[in-house]
């Protein structure tokens, strides 16, 4: 084979698996301005684009973490409000109770004030109202037993000394039946 490919080429013919010097020069020049303008110019635009890639998605974490941070801080913050709206609630509650005890205790001495004043006035009234009725009775007891008297015995027995003495004398006899009666 090697004898055929050095035959072409004596021959002037042209061997198709040999390349062409002139065709590999053009060839490597336009390679390398390719090359030249893919790293002048598209490369850098590349890594442009992924540094701003890069910060923005490093940016969005920072972010991220802060807000997370912020967040946690926000949720402690709430829960630290809540335990102490719960303890002021409960001191409001409790403060509620003793004062409601209080008012309460208080009314109680007041209605026993009032009930011991109102019982008071009425063993008053009850005793005022039982002396003015042993009066009253006195003097009706003794009108009546003087005029019966006077019935029994047939003489009028309106001397006020002489009918006075025997009401009294009626009268004590008796609070003596009465007392020894409860005994």
């Amino acid at each position: 084979m090697n004898q055929l490919i050095i035959s072409a080429a004596t021959e002037g013919e042209v061997n198709p698996l040999v390349p062409n010097l002139w065709e590999m020069g053009v060839v490597l020049v336009g390679f390398a301005i390719l090359m030249f303008i893919v790293v002048k110019f598209v490369v850098p635009m590349f890594e442009k684009t992924f540094a701003e890639r890069a910060e923005a998605i490093e940016g969005g974490i920072a972010k991220a973490e802060k807000a997370q941070a912020e967040a946690s801080a926000a949720l402690e913050e709430y829960k630290q409000q809540l335990t102490d709206a719960r303890a002021e609630a409960n001191r409001i509650r409790e403060e509620a109770r003793a004062e409601g005890a209080q008012i309460l205790a208080d009314l109680k001495e007041k209605a026993a004030a009032e009930s011991a004043r109102i019982t008071a006035q009425a063993h008053a009234q009850i005793e005022s109202e039982r002396q003015a009725a042993v009066v009253s009775l006195r003097s009706e007891v003794g009108t009546l037993a003087t005029t019966l008297a006077g019935r029994i015995v047939g003489e009028s027995l309106n001397d006020d000394e002489r009918s006075a003495r025997v009401v009294d004398r009626f009268l004590a006899d008796l609070e003596t039946q009465n007392a020894g009666a409860a005994k």
